[in-house]
């Protein structure tokens, strides 16, 4: 198993068998871990809302919308690759940030400034308690990757999660092609 320590800009890739509705052959972005906990966001699952849908106010602008996890699903969040022009982002790893002035956002997709490579909607995200993801992680619920895992959101999301083990090699490239459940093999 890989001891990487989770971190922000790292990213969690679930164990094969994990049987969560969530979590099952998930990519999480983390954008913030410490003592007191963490939180990310889940990559590869799209839901059949676009963001139109469900904010009306916005300019024409309709990219998917991602599940990032089950808190909070009545919430948007987003990540991007804007860094300093959206107020009040965190970095979170390389060109990837999360969270912002969001009438910014508004702004820059109105003047075409923004394109759907730039950013990505979340309803929902991931967090764990205090030590609760050490837990997972020591229980080999999930694989901690500290490769730049970028380029991943240029990839279809149904292959982000076999594409994810590729990037990190080894004995966790035989995982894509475990059966989603063994008892059906």
């Amino acid at each position: 198993m890989n001891r990487i320590n989770p971190s922000a800009g790292k990213v969690l890739i679930s164990e094969p068998f994990l049987k969560d509705f969530y979590f099952r052959r998930s990519v999480v972005l983390l954008a913030d871990h410490s003592e007191e906990g963490s939180f990310g966001l889940i990559l590869n699952k799209p839901v059949e809302t676009r963001l139109n849908d469900v904010l009306s106010e916005f300019p024409d602008f309709n990219p998917m919308i991602y599940l990032g996890g089950p808190v909070q699903t009545d919430a948007l969040f987003f990540i991007h690759r804007l860094g300093s022009k959206i107020e009040g982002s965190l970095p979170v790893h390389g060109n990837i940030s999360w969270g912002g002035n969001i009438a910014q956002v508004k702004d820059l997709i109105a003047a075409e400034k923004i394109t759907e490579a730039d950013i990505r909607f979340f309803v929902g995200y991931s967090g764990w308690s205090a030590r609760q993801l050490e837990s997972e992680l020591e229980q080999n619920s999930w694989v901690v990757s500290d490769k730049n895992m970028e380029p991943l959101l240029n990839v279809d999301a149904g292959k982000m999660w076999e594409q994810a083990l590729e990037k990190l090699g080894g004995d966790f490239r035989k995982w894509k092609n475990y059966p989603t459940d063994p008892i059906m093999n």
